[in-house]
């Protein structure tokens, strides 16, 4: 049973662009339809994580709003802050989906319980993945993960008396 839910940001949560002003500022986009789902996994007692390589002030903010249980921004190597969870929940890969969707992910989602990529994924990425969900990052695929697990699970009528 999946536990567990580990996202990446630039391309699973967000389009992939980094938009700047010419005052600096940064500039990212989360699809509101990603964030019911986690917020709803969460209310069925789910786990959630961020585990990122870039750092962003926006990104610390959207984990915030959400909730997420976990959260590490600058990361290398990401199985390691992974594992670090996983010791701390006791818990194991099987119980761990993670999406992402290129190479600094690569080692997260080689070892999940079930592994996902955006449909615009790395073709690097989408050979070692369980699934290749149809929505793009930023469209969607966080929400589309969720609710692959939910199916699969059988707690898709849990999942809709949150909000019926």
């Amino acid at each position: 049973m999946i536990k567990l839910l580990v996202f990446d940001v630039d391309g699973c949560m967000t389009h992939g662009d980094i938009t700047y002003s010419n005052d600096g500022n940064e500039y990212k986009s989360f699809n509101v339809k990603d964030g019911l789902a986690i917020v709803s996994w969460m209310k069925m007692g789910g786990k959630s994580a961020i585990i990122t390589g870039r750092e962003s002030k926006i990104v610390e903010k959207r984990a915030n709003e959400l909730g997420i249980s976990y959260f590490f921004q600058k990361v290398n190597k990401k199985i390691d802050k992974l594992n670090e969870i996983l010791k701390k929940e006791k818990l194991d890969y099987s119980n761990v989906a993670v999406i992402g969707d290129d190479l600094n992910d690569y080692e997260m989602l080689k070892c999940a319980g079930w592994s996902f990529s955006p449909n615009n994924g790395s073709h690097f990425v989408k050979e070692v993945v369980d699934t290749i969900l149809d929505t793009k990052g930023g469209d969607g695929a966080i929400r589309e993960m969720i609710e692959k697990i939910l199916k699969k699970e059988n707690r898709t009528k849990e999942f809709l008396k949150l909000w019926l």
